[in-house]
This record gives structure tokens, C-alpha cells and sequence, in this order.
């Protein structure tokens, strides 16, 4: 697991970089499927600090394998996450700023324009409210859950949309794998913060029509994606 646990430092470090997080706030994790095994930032480290070897390997029941350090408080979250879609290799929890924001404002983030449109597909999803029979049970798993079930209920693919607003919580982002869930989350964080001066500074426009959200998206990722360069054997 040395290599995985490698990525997700380097990913937990990435965020540092990109401004996304600040003390300890935020957590990256990856899955390997072959093996059934998820590794994931240690609770309340500073990044600073941090090493490959205090990343904590856990399976998807949260039973540790490798680590002698406690798992970020969120790691339930991202093993529901794991559990529901198979196509997601790194799911990455922030408070970044701008889409913290949204997050407490307890509302999707409508699509307004082709920025937005180049990485997810249609607007950003808000979770619904945890209960407080949930919170007793079982805070961080049952977040999880509705972030899933939200995500199925709004018929959202988790790969075209690859990130969601926990109300009145923060983001959570995703990918195949760390790069890709670490790009997701420095797009929702931009995306993010043009929205909410599109929103707030001028007549709330209508969401972006249909038509050039599928061009935009599809030009970078359907089945015949004409961005960046062709791949050669």
C-alpha cells in the first residue's frame, strides 16, 4: 500500500498548495479495489507534519489494516461514498471558501455559464438536511448516505458531476483517482466563487440553457471529445 499511501499525502499536500484548506481541515482518501483497501489522512494532523507513513489504511467496514494513527473523523463519509459507485477511486472532503459558502447557503449551485459547463454537468447538488435522529446514530456514515442518496434521487452521474454541497456543511469532490478528485475540487472552488458574484451582483440570470452545457461538457468528455490533444500509441 506504500504507493497509495504516497498519492493520498501528495493529494493532502495539493490542497495546502491550491489554498483549498488551511490547519487541518480537509482530507484526501483513495480506494484500491483490488485489494478492498482505502487510505486516508489522519485526523487532525497539520499537513506540515504529515507523512506517507501516517496515512491510515482501513477496509470498507473502517477496521485499520496499516497505521497507528486514528483516520480523519470523515472517513465514514468516504467510505459510503466508495460503497455506492464503483467508478470512484478518491473522494476528497474541504472547506475551501466559495464553496463552503454555497454549502451554508443550503442551495444547488445553478450552472450560469461554460466554465462551469466545461467540468460538471449541470448544476451542483445540495444535500438534504441531516435529522437529528441521523446525527445520534451516526453522524459521518449517515452524511455519506445522503450524499448517495441525493445523487441517485437527482439522477446525477457521479463522474459528470463530480462533487456535492453537504447543507450547511462544506464540499465533498471526487474522481477516479487523486489527481482527478484534486482537479474537481480546485474547479468547484472557482466555479464556486463565479456563481456566487454572478448570483449576487447582478438580476439572478437563468441557468445556462441546456444545449451548450451538453456542448461544453461533451466537447471535453463524451464520446466524441475533440479537447486537448489526441493520445498516440
Amino acid at each position: 500500500m506504500r504507493e497509495l499511501k504516497e498519492k493520498v499525502l501528495e493529494g493532502n499536500l495539493k490542497l495546502v498548495e491550491c489554498g483549498l484548506v488551511i490547519l487541518t481541515w480537509g482530507n484526501v482518501s483513495a480506494y484500491d479495489r483490488e485489494k478492498g483497501l482505502v487510505a486516508i489522512k489522519p485526523s487532525g494532523v497539520p499537513y506540515a507534519e504529515m507523512t506517507a507513513d501516517d496515512i491510515v489504511v482501513l477496509d470498507l467496514d473502517g477496521k485499520i489494516v496499516e497505521g497507528d494513527l486514528r483516520p480523519s473523523t470523515d472517513t465514514a463519509t468516504h467510505l459510503e461514498i466508495y460503497k455506492a459507485f464503483p467508478q470512484i477511486g478518491s473522494v476528497i472532503h474541504t472547506h475551501s471558501k466559495w464553496a463552503t459558502i454555497w454549502a451554508q447557503m443550503r442551495m444547488d449551485m445553478p450552472c450560469f455559464g461554460t466554465t462551469h459547463a466545461d467540468f460538471f454537468f449541470g448544476s451542483v447538488p445540495c444535500t438534504r438536511e441531516i435529522t437529528d435522529d441521523e446525527i445520534d446514530e451516526n453522524y459521518e456514515k449517515i452524511t455519506g448516505q445522503i450524499i448517495v442518496e441525493t445523487i441517485k434521487k437527482r439522477g446525477k452521474d457521479p463522474i459528470s458531476v463530480p462533487g456535492i454541497l453537504a447543507y450547511g456543511h462544506a464540499p465533498f469532490t471526487w474522481g477516479k483517482d487523486v489527481d482527478s478528485a484534486v482537479k474537481n475540487s480546485v474547479v468547484l472552488e472557482r466555479i464556486a466563487e463565479m456563481n456566487y458574484y454572478t448570483l449576487f451582483n447582478s438580476k439572478a440570470p437563468a441557468p445556462l440553457k441546456q444545449s451548450i452545457i451538453e456542448k461544453h461538457y461533451n466537447r471535453k468528455f463524451g464520446p466524441n471529445a475533440y479537447y486537448g490533444q489526441e493520445k498516440h500509441n
